[in-house]
């Protein structure tokens, strides 16, 4: 049955109902009394209940939902690790990348890398970051929210696509990222609920936990896959991701944006906890359920279709419209957030930076909110010529972009973190050399030229090219010395300075490793 066909009069309501609800919840954060900051880092008032709730909301988006049903219900739970791995990352960032970030009163990424390197490479960064929110956060969400609420409306993919953005930019234009975090935590909840009912529902269906693992392939529950495995070999698996892993979780705008936000440095690294705990559930209602498609469903001919079979297949009216306003509510999360992210680089970093250095505040403000609103327009147009490329598997594609343009800044940030010799030459190198070779691989890669058989798997190339920009940036550091004049803290003194109180948090730390270890154990 399609999606428009299963929805009926109880199901739009619903759907109508929560966009009003979505609308007045932002609008009353946006209207509030606020200072300017307000705009991009919500006054640094943020508790650790939205800062994780909102990490976990932008983190997952339609594409995201449905493709994890999609990839479960073709290869299993192994797509898994590149959920139950993140929980590392967050604490690399909580525990080693936030004292660092505090500690320099940094708003932005690029600026953390002109007051540890340069201006040259906070401009660099500051254009890759444009480029990046554009094409991935922003393009990428909008075409696939575009295309599932033309399915469920039956309109033409460009006015789904603008619906959205309008809902979307209407409360990140005059909230900033006050209502952008309240939003996402009001969705995150609901993603939560309403995905965990999908899985309990279906459970019931196939009616034991017997069934639902001996009726696919054993290996669809093993998340280290053999070496040969053609999909997700170990080795790629455990090399590869951390790369993606570091540029994602530890130094990608949007992400760390939230965390800026935090009332202090403790507030921030509790909400790196708890959002690393919501990830622990992230494969139970999202892949699971494609794999109990699979029990239920054998013979589907698009494996992306699993979760929105199973919403309309087995969920009463009116929870179907519930799922569809979750899918609504991730697609907005990402995009507002996206939004917010664009205006706070450009506004800060490029607009205050080199073209007026003295503006007031109320002038950063209106000029954030006018780079918003052309934001989404350029992202609409990116979206739709998104929609013109075909797409045979959205999970594997996705996470092939992030490999490749993420070892140059992944290599950058860690090494300048950990190493106080890292100097400004060997980073700007690292930076242009870096990126030009990552994306002209990745290009290659992914077009198949020269051949297919020519490059190793993605993952595990995605690795070899960080680590040799690790060593790239090191020698270059040892050939031209230290920079004159350049003071910048160690780890162990931003540490000190800043993560005063962490005696708790190291216990959260512990207690989620151990879940995680059995977890590991549990499904190899």
């Amino acid at each position: 049955m399609e999606i428009s066909q299963a929805l009926n009069f109880i199901d739009f309501s619903v759907i109508v109902l929560y966009i009003i609800a979505l609308l007045s919840l932002g609008f009353w954060v946006s209207f509030r009394d606020r200072h300017t900051d307000d705009l991009f880092l919500a006054g640094r008032s943020l508790k650790w209940p939205n800062i994780g709730l909102s990490i976990f909301g932008t983190n997952v988006s339609p594409s995201m939902m449905i493709s994890s049903a999609g990839v479960a219900y073709a290869s299993g739970m192994v797509a898994s690790n590149m959920e139950w791995l993140a929980w590392w990352f967050l604490m690399l960032l909580a525990m080693v990348f936030v004292p660092h970030y505090m500690n320099t009163n940094i708003s932005t990424m690029p600026e953390f890398l002109e007051k540890r390197f340069s201006p040259t490479c906070r401009t660099y960064l500051s254009c890759y970051t444009l480029f990046a929110t554009i094409v991935l956060w922003l393009g990428g969400t909008l075409y696939a929210g575009g295309l599932l609420l033309s399915q469920i409306m039956g309109w033409p993919i460009w006015i789904s696509i603008v619906f959205l953005v309008i809902i979307a930019t209407s409360f990140t234009i005059t909230g900033g990222l006050a209502a952008v975090v309240i939003t996402d935590s009001f969705q995150s909840i609901l993603m939560i609920l309403a995905s965990t009912i999908l899985t309990i529902i279906a459970f019931v269906k196939i009616g034991s936990f017997e069934k639902l693992v001996t009726s696919v392939p054993e290996d669809y529950w093993t998340l280290l896959r053999p070496a040969d495995d053609p999909k997700f070999p170990w080795y790629a698996v455990l090399l590869g991701y951390p790369v993606g892993g570091i540029w994602f979780w530890c130094t990608d705008q949007t992400i760390v944006q939230r965390v800026l936000g935090g009332k202090n440095a403790r507030e921030g690294q509790l909400g790196c906890v708890f959002a690393a705990f919501l990830k622990i559930i992230v494969p139970f209602i999202f892949f699971v359920p494609g794999i109990m498609c699979k029990v239920l469903h054998p013979n589907l001919e698009d494996a992306d279709k699993a979760y929105m079979t199973m919403v309309t297949t087995y969920l009463p009216h009116g929870m179907i419209g519930l799922i569809v306003s979750v899918l609504i509510a991730a697609l907005i999360s990402t995009v507002d957030s996206g939004l917010n992210s664009l205006s706070t680089v450009f506004t800060l970093d490029i607009y205050c930076k080199i073209f007026k250095p003295d503006s007031t505040q109320l002038q950063r403000k209106r000029i954030g909110q006018v780079v918003t609103f052309a934001g989404a327009l350029i992202a609409i147009a990116v979206s739709l010529s998104i929609a013109k490329i075909p797409d045979k598997n959205l999970f594997e594609k996705l996470l092939s972009i992030i490999q490749f343009l993420s070892p140059p800044l992944a290599a950058v940030f860690i090494v300048g973190v950990l190493w106080r010799g890292a100097n400004k030459i060997s980073a700007l190198l690292t930076l242009i050399i870096g990126s030009i070779a990552s994306v002209g691989i990745g290009i290659c890669n992914l077009a198949g030229w020269p051949s297919k058989d020519f490059y190793p798997h993605f993952m595990f190339l995605s690795f070899l090219i960080f680590a040799g920009l690790i060593i790239f940036m090191v020698v270059i550091s040892l050939i031209t010395g230290k920079d004159s004049g350049q003071r910048f803290h160690s780890l162990r003194e931003a540490m000190q300075n800043t993560n005063k109180n962490t005696k708790g948090i190291w216990t959260w730390w512990l207690i989620l490793a151990i879940i995680m270890f059995t977890l590991y154990l549990i499904f190899n």
